[in-house]
């Protein structure tokens, strides 16, 4: 698996094509064994919210929803174009490297 919460990431197929976000959460369902992520401000859905005292009222909350990992690619934070990922040893550890510029991902 090569994406991490708080990458950038690129929609590449769906509703949301084309649109960029960050990683909030990465999850491995349980059925499937396949990967979901859930973007920050992409493939939302309605929930309606009962009223939980004068704190928190009531009302409609748009809440992100996951959507398969091999739908989305990682940005690379360097050259910021949609780049696949390979993953080499560097200083005692494996780190993730953009395949189009050869610059390390990993902070």
């Amino acid at each position: 698996m090569n994406l991490r919460k708080g990458d950038l990431v690129e929609v590449i197929a769906g509703e949301d094509r084309g649109r960029r976000g960050k990683i909030l959460r990465v999850k491995l369902t349980k059925d499937s064994g396949r990967y979901r992520v859930f973007v920050e401000g992409l493939n939302l859905a309605k929930k309606h919210q009962r009223a939980r005292g004068t704190t928190k009222p009531g009302g409609i909350v748009d809440l992100p929803n996951s959507m398969d990992a091999s739908n989305v690619a990682l940005l690379c934070p360097k050259c910021g174009k949609r780049s696949r990922v390979r993953r080499e040893p560097h200083e005692g550890r494996r780190v993730r490297i953009c395949q189009k510029c050869d610059e390390i991902i990993d902070v």
